[in-house]
């Protein structure tokens, strides 16, 4: 941790304390990569069930965010995001307007000069609100935490310093983890894979060594299952889950592609942990046992093998893209089972009984999310932000759709209620 940032740090939280929150509770709220739970699951209602020909109302679009594939966090009258200016990481807040309230660096960004990989330059993790706080990891492992409502900087470290890691192939892309006053990331280290830290002041609680493999990219869930609060996640080569009050390895299961670069979030539910990779693993399926008990596989199956879109679990059934399996893909959460595919691949949200499935070519779809059939609805395409893949998640907040594609964010209007009547 940066020494210098304590005075700040502390007269940060004394004005925290008597400030009031930036977080109105009962605003639309997606304070954090794939919204409040980690579900990527919106719970609002009353939303088109219908686009027209041209698209939803396009309300406004911010230039400016550089190159990446952060999203967005969206807490009352904030909108947060990561991109980059020359060869710096820089995070963004905006109103729900899309004015600019500020902006500050966080370390420089990755690059590469790799012929296969220059196209994906730039931020990945999308920032993470609570309390008050803006944290975010940057792309060559600085940890920051920015006050919300100004932009003043709190406290930092970095953690390839800190815990002795490698920068990774492709740079940190894992969006941090928050509950309570604990902040969970992975710098995956020589000194510590998985780290525990006091959000408030970035004070090490714990850190735990035990885990096989470098950095998987993919973002860390949390549940509750066996009595305990556990914490799950996947590094290059393994799925893992720890206890999240010590930190103790509880189990791990070997789970590696050809690439050893596993992204897509685990998903639990009811006792049952669901994985996917794309280079050709797939899909598995874990029954979690007791305590410290290894879990057993269920199923194991080539298809859905997620590349980095993300999955969503709704009424029994998983539905996301696969990569060498390529399509669109509803599959049976106990038994895998292939329910329909449709052709295409990207990312992908939910709400209000609908998929909102961007293709990385950068058509977006409503789909009904039923296993009977692919229920495509309506289409439209989202225009250009600069080159590379649509490859951010798409984000439904406030009745409005969140398109992030390079330099742009691209917001809608996809609210069914008519305007009151002046």
């Amino acid at each position: 941790m940066n020494k210098k940032q304590w005075p700040l740090v502390l007269s940060g939280i004394l004005i925290l304390s008597l400030m009031p929150s930036v977080y109105a509770q009962d605003a639309p709220q997606w304070p954090a990569f794939h919204g409040p739970d980690r579900s990527n699951k919106s719970m609002e209602t009353g939303l088109l069930s219908e686009w027209p020909a041209e698209g939803p109302e396009l309300l406004w679009t911010i230039s400016g965010l550089g190159k990446g594939y952060s999203t967005v966090s969206i807490v009352d009258n904030f909108i947060f995001t990561a991109g980059t200016e020359g060869q710096h990481t820089v995070v963004f807040a905006f109103d729900l307007e899309g004015k600019l309230l500020w902006k500050k660096p966080n370390g420089q960004s990755w690059s590469t000069q790799m012929s296969h990989a220059r196209a994906y330059n730039g931020s990945r993790s999308t920032p993470t609100y609570s309390d008050g706080v803006v944290y975010h990891l940057a792309d060559l492992g600085r940890l920051a935490a920015f006050d919300a409502g100004t932009g003043n900087e709190l406290w930092s470290m970095e953690l390839r310093e800190e815990f002795d890691a490698e920068i990774p192939e492709y740079g940190y892309a894992e969006s941090i983890y928050i509950e309570g006053d604990r902040l969970y990331c992975c710098p995956a280290g020589s000194k510590a894979y998985i780290i525990c830290l006091d959000k408030r002041t970035g004070r090490l609680i714990w850190a735990n060594k035990n885990i096989d493999g470098t950095v998987g990219f993919s973002s860390l869930v949390m549940f509750d299952h066996g009595g305990h609060r556990q914490l799950a996640g996947l590094s290059s080569n393994s799925i893992f889950a720890l206890d999240a009050k010590s930190g103790g390895l509880l189990w791990q299961v070997d789970y590696e592609n050809s690439r050893s670069n596993n992204v897509c979030d685990p998903i639990f539910h009811d006792g049952y942990l669901f994985a996917s990779s794309g280079y050709g693993k797939g899909s598995i399926l874990l029954k979690l046992g007791g305590h410290r008990i290894s879990p057993e596989t269920v199923w194991q199956t080539e298809l859905m093998d997620n590349h980095h879109g993300g999955v969503i679990l709704h009424e029994g059934y998983l539905y996301g893209a696969g990569h060498n399996s390529r399509g669109w893909f509803c599959l049976d959460f106990l038994t895998g089972k292939e329910q329909w595919k449709a052709g295409g691949k990207g990312s992908i949200t939910f709400a209000d009984g609908m998929l909102y499935c961007l293709d990385e070519r950068g058509i977006i779809r409503l789909v009904k999310a039923s296993p009977e059939s692919y229920g495509l609805v309506s289409e439209f395409e989202v225009p250009s932000g600069g080159a590379g893949f649509h490859w951010a998640h798409p984000v439904v907040c406030g009745c409005r759709l969140y398109i992030r594609h390079q330099d742009k964010l691209f917001v809608y209007d996809i609210s069914a209620r008519e305007s009151p009547e002046n």
